[in-house]
């Protein structure tokens, strides 16, 4: 058998092979109508998304929850989901002028939470008028979906936060909103 026979099939075999790949593969950009809808939310929203210089917009402010130590929590976002959940953002600021170091007390006291570190694990949303308490979720380790592994903070400094709720009833408009060593706020789910 020739040997340039041979390269020759080899080499239009493969040419073969990678047009027919080629007309096979996906769109580089996916159709709008294979792209998931976006979740609605009935619950007071606003984000603090970037802008294209990169700064960032001016956000709302739902609540400012007051802690020790010059420790404040902002609510900047609360959000519904389709899947029955309910989340909350926001930033927690050392509003002093010395470091301060983020208390145990807000993981909560439920050991399976507290083995995971410093977070916000102790945070609860009460529906006085339901008398429903809802309380951070955990996943099936105990792990709080929370931000976790809060340290420190340095004066005048914030960390961006979440805490992830099952969602009260719609027909439920507010809540208080409490976290271990924070005096309570009332926050409004419209």
């Amino acid at each position: 058998m020739n040997v340039s026979c041979v390269r020759g099939g080899f080499i239009a075999f493969a040419v073969a092979a990678s047009l027919t790949v080629a007309g096979c593969g996906a769109d580089a950009e996916p159709k709008a109508a294979d792209k998931p809808a976006p979740a609605t939310s009935s619950v007071q929203q606003s984000s603090s998304a970037q802008t294209a210089g990169g700064a960032e917009s001016p956000t709302e402010t739902l609540l400012v929850a007051k802690g020790q130590k010059g420790l404040e929590l902002a609510i900047n976002s609360v959000e519904r989901d389709a899947g029955g959940f309910l989340t909350v953002k926001g930033r927690l600021n050392n509003a002093s002028d010395k470091a301060t170091i983020v208390p145990a007390q807000l993981s909560g006291d439920e050991t399976e939470v507290v083995k995971h570190g410093n977070s916000l694990g102790g945070a609860t949303l009460v529906d006085g008028l339901g008398k429903k308490r809802y309380y951070v979720l955990r996943d099936t380790d105990g792990r709080p979906l929370t931000t976790t592994n809060l340290d420190s903070l340095g004066p005048g400094k914030s960390t961006a936060v979440f805490m992830q709720f099952p969602a009260p009833p719609a027909s439920t408009t507010e809540v208080s909103f409490q976290l271990p060593t924070f005096e309570p706020a009332t926050l409004k789910l419209s």
